[in-house]
C-alpha cells in the first residue's frame, strides 16, 4: 500500500501530547487532599463510632427485663412509711394480642415512621431544631429512642446536663444497632420493638404496659378499647405523671350527699373533663390517626369513629388503692427522684419504678399534720352542715369552732395549700397541695388531687411587693428611705391603680408603703426597676413562670405575673437566709437494697447570693414590723409567740389579686441556733394559699380574712417550744441614721425624725432646706420629678390636700388622708413640708398615736410589750382612743365609701377638678385554669390579669 493510501487508512496524527496546565495540576492536588480528608474523616469517625458504642449495652437486652422491687419512701427519721411505688400492675402481651388500633394510636402520636425508620428520624430532628430555634422547643425521639434511653443506656449518662450531645449521639447509635439487630432476627424485628416497648412503659397511676393500663384505667382487655381510649392510652408515656387519669379526674356523684359528706359508692364515678391536657392531647392523637395515620388498623374505622370521642369526657373505673401519709408531698417527691435517677427528659424511670429503693425524704410528719389541721380548719370545715361544724372543728384539734372560720360560712373558698420549708437547707418541712387529698368528694372549685403547691400557678398578688423593693436597694435605686407620693397616677395607656382602700397619702416612705401595702408606691419602684429587670431578678430568686418573657408592664409590681407557691415560699426564704438561695429539696437519702447510698445523700449547698445580706435583712427588718402590733395595728394581729408568751420575731406579707382569685400569706421566722436545731426547730419559711382549684373567683374575702388566719395559726403551732431569736444584722455595711418622717432626708431643724437604716454611703447627708416648701420638695426629695406625669399628679394632690383631708380626685376621684388613716397618725395629722399650711416651712407637728392591742376574735385581750426602738417605732405614742373598726383589705374596686376614713372635716367641699373617665387597668385577666389537672401546670404562656390591689 502507497503512503496516500496508507494515510487515508491510518490517519497520522502529527500533534504533540497535550502539557499539563497550572490549573490542571491545581485540580489533581485539590482531589487528592480532598480525598485525603475524606479517608482521614472516614478513620476519624470510625474511631470515634467505636468510642461511643464499647460501653453500649448489648441490643438483645432490650427484652431482658425483670418484676420490679418495691420502693419505699420514709419520712425525714427514716422510721415512718409514707408510700410504696410497689403496688405495681403489670401485664405482659404479646405483639398478636395488641389491637391494630393500639398499635396506630401509638405511632401515630409517638413516631410516625416507626414501621421505616432504623431507629431514628432524621427529618424530624431537624424539624425539632428548627423549632427550638424559633423558641417552641419539643422533642424528636423515636419509640426505639425511647426504649434505648429507658434501658439500654448507663444512668449516670442520663443524669449529666454536661453530657446531653453524648447522650443523644449513643441514643441514635444505640437505636440504629436495636432495629439492625431485630431486624437480623426475621421479618418481625420491628413488632418485637414496639412488643417491648408497649409492655415496658409506664402509663401512670402505678400501671407497667399497655394491657395493665388498659385494665387499671378502663376496666377493659385491650381488645374491647375503643378508638377514644386507644388514643388516651397512647398519650400518657410523654409524662406519666402529670397526665395519670385519676390523678386528672373529678368525682361525680348521682345523689346529693350532705355537704362535706361522702358519696355514697354506687353513686360515685371518676370524670376526666375534657379540657385537661390528657384528653387534650387525646383529641390531638384522633385527629392525627383519622389524617391517615393507620398504617396497621387501615379501614377497620371511619374517620368519623375515630374522632366521635373528641372533646368527650373520659369516665374511669373504680379505683382501691392504699392510702399514703403526706400524698401531694410523695408525688413531688417522685418527680424529684425521677430527675435525680434518671434524668429530666425520662418518660419512666426503671430504677426508680423497679429498683427496690429506700428513700428519706424531708418531710416532718408533726408539722405535715399542723398543716393540714389549718388548710383544712379553712376549707372544709366551714362547709359542712350547720350542726357538724363545731364537731369537725374540734376532731381536727380546734378548741372550737373560731369566728374566722365562721366569717367563711357563705364565702366560695373551697381549696387551700400551704407550704414549709427550712430556708437554711433546703428541705421541704410540710406540704399541703389541697384541703384533703383523698376526700371523696371534688367539684371544679375544689380538687382534692391537685397540687396547688407545685404545680399550680397563682397570683401572689401584693405578696410579690418585696421582692420589687429589695431589687430596687440591692442596686442602689432607692434605700428604704426613699419618698414616694402615694397619689392616683395615670401611668400611661389609663392604668390608673389605687391603693386597696381606694385612699391618698401623699409622701410615704419605702418603708411604710411596704408594711401597709400601698399600690401606687410598689408601681413607682417598679417603674424605677424596669419589668424587664425585676421579671429576669424574680427568676433568680427561684420563680418559675408560665413564659420566658412578661407583658404585665408596671401591673408586674402588684403580682399579675403567676408563679407556684412553692416557688414563692422558698423566695422568701432566700430574704430570711440573708439573700442566698437555697433551692427546695424533698430528698436526704436514696439507699439500694442493700443499704448502699444510690446517690451522694443530701448536704445543703452554700446556695446562691441573689442579692445582698444587707438589702436582704432591710427588707426583713421592714415585715418583720408586720407581726407587731405597735408598728402595724393591723397585721399585727397575727403576731407569733414563743415560749413565755414572748413575741417571735417573724415576717408576714400577704396578697390578694384584683379579682379575688388568690388569697396568700407568706412569711419566715428568725433561724435557729445550733441548739435549737437540736431541738427540732427550723428556718422556717411558709407560704399559705387560698382560693378555687379551677381559679375562680372566692367573692368578698380577702387573704387577712383568711390566709393570715392559716399562716399564723400553723407558724404559731409548729414553734411554740421553740427557742425564740432573732434576725441578725450584717456586721457591716449598714448604717443607721435620723431622717424625715416624710421626705426621706434629714430632719429639719426642731425635727425629731425617725431612724432608718442604709446600705454603705446611701443615707441622705442633706435636708429640705426650710424656705422649700410644696411642689419644690419633689425636685430635691424622692424620685417624682424623674417623671413628668408623676408630677402632674402630683401638683394636682397638693392643691387638694391644701384644702383637707377627704377632698376628691384624680383619675380615679379617689380621697386625700393622712398617713395611714384619721385612726392611725403615727406622724401626726399632716403632709409635713409638702403641703402649704400645714407643715410647710415649719417643724413637722409631734406625732399623734399608735394603737394598743384589742381583743382577738377569741375575746382573749393579747399582751402587749414594748419593743426596743428600731426603724420608725420610736415616733408613736398610745393611742387613747379605739383601734380601727375595718379591715384595711377593702375590696379594690368598690365604690361605697371606705369604713377606714371618717366623715372628712367640716370644710366646704370644692368643685372637683375634671379628671378623666376611671378605665380598668390595661392589663388582660389571666388565663383561667378551668378543672386545672390535677398533676400538671398549665401548658402554654398567658398574660397578666388586672394587677393586684388589695393587700
Amino acid at each position: 500500500m502507497s503512503d496516500p493510501y496508507r494515510s487515508q487508512a491510518y490517519p497520522i496524527n502529527d500533534q504533540q501530547p497535550p502539557r499539563r496546565t497550572t490549573a490542571g495540576w491545581i485540580a489533581i492536588i485539590v482531589f487528592a487532599f480532598l480525598a485525603a480528608v475524606g479517608i482521614l474523616a472516614a478513620f476519624a469517625a470510625l474511631s470515634v463510632y467505636g468510642s461511643l458504642t464499647e460501653d453500649l449495652e448489648p441490643p438483645e437486652e432490650l427484652t431482658d427485663y425483670t418484676l420490679p422491687e418495691e420502693t419505699v419512701l420514709l419520712d425525714r427519721t427514716g422510721e415512718v412509711e409514707l408510700a410504696r411505688f410497689g403496688e405495681f400492675k403489670r401485664d405482659v402481651v404479646a405483639f398478636e394480642d395488641i389491637p391494630p388500633l393500639m398499635l396506630d394510636a401509638t405511632t401515630a402520636i409517638e413516631d410516625k415512621t416507626f414501621w421505616e425508620n432504623a431507629g431514628f428520624d432524621p427529618l424530624a430532628i431537624v424539624a425539632a431544631g428548627l423549632d427550638s430555634l424559633r423558641g417552641n422547643s419539643r422533642g424528636a425521639s423515636t419509640i426505639t429512642q425511647q426504649l434505648v434511653r429507658a434501658r439500654l443506656l448507663d444512668p449516670d449518662l442520663l443524669q449529666d446536663e454536661d453530657r446531653t450531645f453524648e447522650r443523644k449521639l449513643k441514643e441514635i447509635i444505640q437505636s440504629i444497632r436495636v432495629t439492625q439487630y431485630f431486624a437480623e432476627q426475621g421479618d418481625d424485628g420491628k413488632k418485637q420493638i414496639i412488643e417491648a416497648y408497649l409492655n415496658q412503659i409506664y402509663y401512670g397511676n402505678q400501671s407497667y404496659g399497655v394491657k395493665a393500663a388498659a385494665r387499671s384505667y378502663f376496666g377493659k382487655e385491650l381488645a374491647d378499647l375503643t378508638p377514644g381510649e386507644a388514643a388516651t392510652l397512647a398519650g400518657l408515656p410523654k409524662s406519666p405523671s402529670n397526665y395519670d387519669l385519676v390523678r386528672n379526674a373529678n368525682e361525680s356523684c348521682d345523689s346529693e350527699p350532705e355537704e362535706g359528706a361522702a358519696c355514697p359508692a354506687a353513686d360515685s364515678h371518676l370524670i376526666v373533663p375534657p379540657d385537661t391536657v390528657i384528653l387534650q392531647r387525646r383529641d390531638q392523637i384522633l385527629e392525627l390517626m383519622a389524617d391517615d395515620r393507620t398504617p396497621i388498623s387501615k379501614d377497620q374505622y371511619s374517620d368519623a369513629e375515630i374522632t366521635a370521642d373528641v372533646g368527650k369526657e373520659v369516665e374511669l373505673a373504680r379505683q382501691t388503692a392504699p392510702r399514703w401519709l403526706a400524698p401531694h408531698f410523695v408525688w413531688a417527691v417522685r418527680d424529684e427522684l425521677t430527675v435525680k435517677l434518671c434524668g429530666e427528659d425520662a418518660p419512666s424511670c426503671e430504677e426508680l419504678d423497679n429498683g427496690g429503693l429506700q428513700v428519706i425524704t424531708t418531710v416532718d410528719l408533726e408539722l405535715q399534720k399542723i398543716a393540714e389541721k389549718w388548710v383544712k380548719g379553712a376549707t372544709i370545715v366551714p362547709h359542712r352542715a350547720s350542726n357538724r361544724r363545731e364537731a369537725a372543728a374540734k376532731a381536727l384539734g380546734f378548741d372550737r369552732y373560731e369566728p374566722w372560720m365562721r366569717n367563711l360560712e357563705d364565702k366560695n373558698v373551697r381549696n387551700g395549700a400551704l407550704v414549709a420549708l427550712d430556708y437554711e437547707t433546703g428541705e421541704l418541712v410540710a406540704y399541703v397541695g389541697s384541703a384533703e387529698y383523698y376526700a371523696t368528694q371534688s367539684r371544679p372549685e375544689f380538687q382534692p388531687q391537685y397540687d396547688v403547691v407545685g404545680q399550680g400557678f397563682r397570683q401572689p398578688g401584693s405578696a410579690f411587693k418585696p421582692f420589687n423593693y429589695v431589687v430596687g436597694i440591692d442596686d442602689g435605686t432607692m434605700t428604704a428611705g426613699d419618698m414616694f407620693m402615694d397619689v392616683g397616677t395615670d401611668f400611661g395607656g389609663r392604668y390608673t391603680p389605687n391603693d386597696a382602700d381606694n385612699l391618698e397619702r401623699g409622701p410615704v416612705r419605702l418603708r411604710n408603703a411596704l408594711q401597709f401595702s400601698l399600690n401606687i408606691p410598689a408601681v413607682k419602684a417598679m417603674a424605677l426597676n424596669t419589668p424587664e429587670h425585676m421579671f429576669a431578678r424574680a427568676k433568680d430568686f427561684g420563680m418559675t413562670f408560665q413564659s420566658d418573657t412578661t407583658d404585665a408592664g408596671l401591673a408586674l409590681a402588684l403580682g399579675v405575673a403567676e408563679t407556684r407557691p412553692v416557688d414563692l415560699a422558698s423566695a422568701y426564704g432566700t430574704l430570711g437566709n440573708g439573700g442566698r438561695r437555697i433551692p427546695p429539696t424533698t430528698i436526704l437519702a436514696i439507699k439500694n437494697g442493700a443499704g448502699e447510698d444510690v446517690v451522694e445523700p443530701y448536704v445543703p449547698p452554700e446556695g446562691t447570693q441573689v442579692v445582698s445580706p444587707q438589702a436582704a435583712w432591710i427588707v426583713t427588718d421592714i415585715l418583720a414590723g408586720n407581726t407587731n402590733r405597735r408598728v402595724n395595728p393591723f397585721w399585727g394581729e397575727f403576731a407569733v409567740e414563743g415560749p413565755g408568751g414572748d413575741r417571735r420575731p417573724a415576717t408576714l406579707k400577704t396578697g390578694t389579686n384584683n379579682d379575688a382569685k388568690d388569697l396568700n400569706a407568706y412569711g419566715y421566722i428568725a433561724p435557729p441556733t445550733e441548739a435549737g436545731r437540736a431541738d427540732g426547730a427550723y428556718a422556717l419559711s411558709v407560704g399559705a394559699w387560698n382560693g378555687n382549684s379551677d381559679n375562680t373567683a372566692v367573692g368578698q374575702v380577702f387573704s387577712i380574712d383568711v390566709s393570715t388566719f392559716v399562716w399564723q395559726g400553723f407558724v404559731q403551732e409548729a414553734s411554740a417550744e421553740w427557742e425564740i431569736t432573732n434576725f441578725e444584722r450584717p456586721a457591716e455595711g449598714l448604717t443607721q441614721v435620723r431622717i424625715d418622717e416624710f421626705t426621706g432626708m434629714l430632719p429639719s431643724s426642731g425635727s425629731e425624725g425617725v431612724e432608718e437604716w442604709f446600705i454603705g454611703d446611701s443615707a441622705p447627708d442633706s435636708r429640705v432646706e426650710s424656705d422649700t416648701c410644696g411642689e419644690e420638695v419633689l425636685s430635691v426629695a424622692g424620685h417624682e420629678d424623674k417623671f413628668d406625669n408623676w408630677m402632674v399628679a402630683d401638683r394636682d394632690w397638693i392643691a387638694r390636700a391644701e384644702r383637707g383631708p377627704g377632698t376628691r380626685g384624680g383619675p380615679e376621684n379617689t380621697r386625700v388622708t393622712y398617713f395611714y388613716n384619721n385612726q392611725f397618725n403615727p406622724y401626726g395629722r399632716t403632709w409635713g413640708v409638702l403641703v402649704d399650711g400645714d407643715g410647710c416651712g415649719s417643724p413637722s407637728p409631734s406625732p399623734s398615736c399608735f394603737i394598743v392591742p384589742t381583743p382577738d376574735p377569741s375575746g382573749v385581750v393579747p399582751s402587749f410589750a414594748l419593743p426596743s426602738p428600731t426603724g420608725d417605732e420610736a415616733v408613736a405614742q398610745p393611742c387613747p382612743t379605739a383601734p380601727p373598726t375595718a379591715s384595711p383589705s377593702l375590696e379594690p374596686s368598690a365604690t361605697p365609701e371606705p369604713s377606714l376614713e371618717p366623715t372628712p372635716e367640716p370644710t366646704p367641699e370644692p368643685t372637683p377638678e375634671p379628671t378623666p373617665e376611671p378605665t380598668p387597668e390595661p392589663t388582660p385577666e389571666p388565663t383561667p385554669e378551668p378543672t386545672p389537672p390535677p398533676s400538671a401546670a398549665p401548658e402554654g404562656s398567658v398574660a397578666p390579669a388586672a394587677a393586684s390591689t388589695s393587700p
